[in-house]
């Protein structure tokens, strides 16, 4: 009788965990890991559809949850949401897959018709329809954050340089080049924008090798010190050291390069 109302006593148990976590999640305004978890998968249709309209995005979120997750290890903060929040913070591109460059394969790249202050518009729009696309599926708002914080106010180099060859006579608006923020305001988030950039960066360099990579971990991560867009993230200087420290390793594997050592 006893091992019975054991059993019973944690089904039950369970049926009101499931039943009373969301919410608890909405008055405590926090998000569980069970929660994490659930939007960890894979086969969810929201990620099936990005991997099937903006294949390259997926690949390169994917990526970027393998360096966010070890940046967040290395100095102690929530792992499970910088990986899950990197899954979804591209989501915006599946709209106009075509319009970036990690899906541009086999075709040509249609910015080339474009002036560069449209480029620009087409580019930032990915955050607010990415935000409007998680608000919908029902992301965690702490998902949602991120990725409405994921590019801060930075800028957008290549199309601002465009601009100023083609306009060299008159001065470029440089806000018109810039996404509208806000900037990381968590360290999480201010990781998801490093791993970010650190994976697209990487992706151009022509022959991969790891002092390449180490040297282009930090000038990302330099930059985006300088730029201001970590001002807000409580990520100290401290901090920056072990996340650039823990992306080498992962984008050396991901590179089947060799680490020499002194």
């Amino acid at each position: 009788m006893g091992t019975s109302f054991g059993f019973i006593n944690a089904v039950v148990s369970v049926f009101l965990l499931v039943g009373l976590l969301p919410l608890f999640e909405k008055f405590t305004e926090t998000t569980t890991d069970i929660t994490l978890f659930e939007w960890s998968d894979l086969n969810l249709p929201l990620l099936k559809k990005l991997s099937v309209t903006a294949p390259g995005t997926y690949n390169h979120s994917i990526i970027v949850g393998n360096l966010a997750e070890a940046a967040a290890e290395s100095i102690g903060v929530d792992s499970i949401l910088t990986r899950v929040a990197s899954y979804y913070h591209d989501i915006g591109k599946m709209l106009k897959s075509e319009y970036f460059i990690e899906n541009q394969m086999g075709i040509k790249n249609p910015h080339n018709k474009l002036t560069p202050q449209l480029s620009c518009i087409i580019l930032i729009s990915h955050v607010k329809e990415g935000i409007e696309i998680a608000q919908r599926a029902g992301l965690p708002n702490e998902i949602i954050k991120i990725i409405r914080e994921h590019h801060g106010s930075s800028l957008i180099v290549p199309f601002f340089e465009k601009a100023k060859k083609q306009n060299h006579k008159e001065k470029v608006d440089e806000s018109q080049f810039r996404y509208p923020g806000p900037s990381p305001s968590t360290k999480e988030s201010g990781i998801v924008m490093l791993a970010d950039s650190v994976e697209a960066a990487s992706r151009s360099l022509e022959e991969p090798n790891a002092k390449r990579l180490k040297s282009l971990i930090n000038e990302i991560i330099e930059e985006r010190f300088r730029d201001g867009q970590l001002n807000n993230s409580q990520l100290t200087l401290v901090d920056l050291k072990k996340i650039g420290e823990s992306f080498l390793p992962i984008l050396v594997g991901m590179y089947h390069l060799r680490v020499e050592y002194p």
